[in-house]
């Protein structure tokens, strides 16, 4: 994506936009901005920036997000990322074993493949991530301790007003600030208020990292590389982080019930912990050494009707969540952020950003809910409660197919898309001004001046 030529003499952009939250979607929606000459603030909850986390998985489409974003940001990402291990699994997703003791081989089942040649394994530590994002924010852009209260648009701007007693005021407001963000409500709210809160996907997780040398010591060969463990509504998810220093692990447990607790996490007892996973490999269950005794629960927004409006919009989880079970949750807001940083850079004057946001919402909204769609379905089928059942042919078969469509994705085609649509609403725009005008000046006759001809005499 080409940065924005700058505004002509005169033209220089007049509008303020505020971003809230500073993780992954909203840090990369700046950067893009930044580099195309788009002013903005980030108003984060936060203290300081964020090094809590775990890992984040970048399949093909994400990689071409964060190249499009900013070059430099995939020549940093590439230095901290960590592959598998085993040039064997370079191009694999991930190696479905059964959970079971054994990991499948008394029924003869040694390994299942999912993956592409076109792919390669690639992931890295949330930290690890945000550090070299931060590196491209400006001093000052970002506003720390700036928890939002609420979000108010009045008269063709959006009134923000934090915890603290601040209230600032801007021409629009996109929100980053995660599945449970107050500006889903905000967007929501009014059009839509029953799609305002997340909805628990029946499942929690337990979740940690331990160090690459304790993962080996357990797991013998299958530490070091990208593994499902799967049993009937239970598994667990493992691949490395950090250079390969470390090994990240997810276990996830299907709920039936609702989710009863208003935080998002829930103590447990190690021993709690140890019976959801009844059945499981001996050296799986030792992992929880380096889980704490927590409960996470797991949102996702599966029906969104719109990501604008006015001038506030949404971006990443707070927009579309999703179960992460193809990976792809991280890559969608990345690619939220590379469209709409390219909209934006198109913009010049306040009144121009909604329909930015538009064109936005017509773009991303399709292939971001599908993929929540998916996700959920993959979810289920991992843990042997899709129409596969338990026949693991079947399951690793179909996850070797659903994948493509997010990883071959030309992003840069919805970028050409994007612009056209929004140089043609705003030709139409222009065109109904010049029409309003003429009307004024000469009632009665818009239009006449450009079909009247001379008749006979």
């Amino acid at each position: 994506m080409a940065a924005a030529a700058p505004a002509p003499p005169g033209q220089e952009r007049q509008h303020t936009i505020a971003i809230l939250g500073a993780g992954i979607g909203g840090l990369a929606l700046a950067i893009g901005l930044i580099k195309r000459g788009v002013p903005c603030t980030i108003y984060e909850s936060a203290k300081e920036f964020s090094v809590v986390g775990a890992g984040i998985g970048f399949g093909p489409n994400t990689l071409n997000a964060i190249d499009l974003i900013d070059p430099r940001f995939r020549t940093k990402y590439d230095d901290a990322k960590t592959a598998n291990e085993r040039a064997e699994f370079e191009h694999c997703v991930f190696d479905a074993l059964y959970a079971e003791e054994g990991f499948g081989e008394k029924r003869g089942w040694t390994r299942g493949i999912v993956g592409a040649s076109y792919f390669t394994r690639s992931s890295a530590h949330r930290k690890d991530l945000l550090e070299i994002m931060e590196s491209f924010i400006p001093p000052g852009t970002v506003k720390f301790s700036k928890r939002a209260e609420e979000i108010r648009q009045v008269d063709d701007k959006v009134v923000v007003r934090f915890q603290d007693g601040d209230t600032v005021m801007v021409d629009a407001l996109i929100g980053c600030d995660g599945v449970k963000g107050i500006t889903r409500a905000a967007t929501l709210g009014s059009i839509a208020p029953g799609s305002v809160a997340p909805e628990y996907a029946n499942m929690y997780i337990y979740r940690g990292i331990l160090p690459m040398s304790d993962a080996k010591d357990i797991l013998g060969r299958h530490g070091g590389d990208a593994k499902w463990f799967m049993a009937k509504g239970k598994g667990v998810a493992i691949y490395p982080i950090s250079k390969g220093a470390e090994e990240n692990f997810v276990f996830f447990v299907h709920d039936p019930n609702p989710w009863r607790h208003q935080a998002n996490t829930v103590e447990c007892t190690r021993e709690e912990m140890a019976a959801d996973l009844d059945g499981f490999d001996p050296r799986l269950i030792k992992l929880l050494d380096w889980a704490k005794p927590l409960r996470w629960a797991v949102y996702h927004h599966r029906h969104t009707p719109t990501y604008y409006n006015g001038r506030v919009c949404m971006l990443g989880d707070v927009a579309h969540a999703s179960t992460p079970h193809q990976a792809a949750g991280a890559g969608q807001g990345l690619e939220d952020a590379v469209v709409l940083a390219h909209l934006l850079s198109l913009t010049r004057s306040a009144d121009q950003l909604g329909t930015a946001f538009q064109v936005y919402d017509q773009v991303r909204r399709p292939r971001a809910t599908k993929v929540v769609e998916t996700s959920y379905e993959a979810g289920l089928m991992y843990l042997w409660l899709g129409t596969q059942g338990e026949d693991m042919h079947e399951i690793v078969e179909n996850a070797n197919g659903r994948l493509h469509w997010i990883w071959q994705h030309d992003l840069q085609a919805d970028l050409d898309t994007a612009e056209a649509e929004y140089l043609s609403l705003m030709q139409q725009r222009q065109k109904q001004k010049e029409d309003e005008e003429h009307e004024k000046s000469h009632p009665g006759q818009i239009g006449l001046h450009a079909t009247t001809r001379e008749l006979p005499l």
